[in-house]
């Protein structure tokens, strides 16, 4: 049940990063799932490097949408470098 647990919440975290940064990321619904898992796993690294979560503490909803903001915002940089 964890697991579906982190895929409805990436779907979530995913879909508020894609309005909260203006442009068109496109993607489907499962690459929007798949930002937000990502964002979460950012999120919680950054996280525990930075000494905000303890070893095995992850990090929750708001969490996870900033990790998916960082992860939309360097995949734009990086897609819009190779379109130059």
């Amino acid at each position: 049940m964890g697991f579906i647990w982190t895929l409805i919440i990436g779907l979530i975290a995913g879909a508020l990063a894609k309005l909260i940064i203006p442009g068109r990321q496109g993607g489907g619904i499962i690459v929007t799932m798949l930002l937000g898992v990502v964002g979460a796993f950012v999120a919680t690294w950054l996280g525990q490097a930075l000494g905000w979560y303890a070893p095995g503490e992850g990090a929750g909803l708001i969490g996870a949408v900033v990790g998916a903001i960082i992860v939309l915002l360097i995949w734009g940089a990086l897609r819009g470098r190779r379109n130059v």
